[in-house]
């Protein structure tokens, strides 16, 4: 937990970190080094507390942060996977009004 703030219990910890996926969830328009960041600060961890938890090296979640890098699925999928999510890719369903008209 980072130093500046006063120390949570379990639930106030839950709370937040449900808090901070719900917000990820409801931007999709943010880049991932947006995400990122929201999720640490929301979650009130540091930068080596959050790689720490996932799994990634210190210099990797600072590159991502700081958007010097964009990091791979991978290492996205550890930094999401501590919180329940994953990166993943979609097929796009065709609107109603193109379907129509290739048929």
């Amino acid at each position: 937990m980072d130093k500046r703030f006063n120390t949570l219990s379990i639930p106030e910890q839950l709370v937040l970190r449900r808090k901070a996926v719900e917000d990820v969830l409801a931007h999709p328009e943010w880049s991932l080094a947006q995400a990122v960041r929201h999720l640490k600060k929301t979650m009130r961890l540091t930068t080596a507390e959050m790689a720490k938890l996932s799994g990634v090296a210190y210099r990797t979640m600072q590159d991502i942060e700081q958007e010097r890098s964009e990091g791979s699925v991978q290492t996205m999928n550890r930094i999401f996977g501590m919180l329940g999510l994953k990166l993943s890719v979609a097929r796009i369903a065709p609107a109603p009004a193109q379907a129509s008209r290739e048929t």
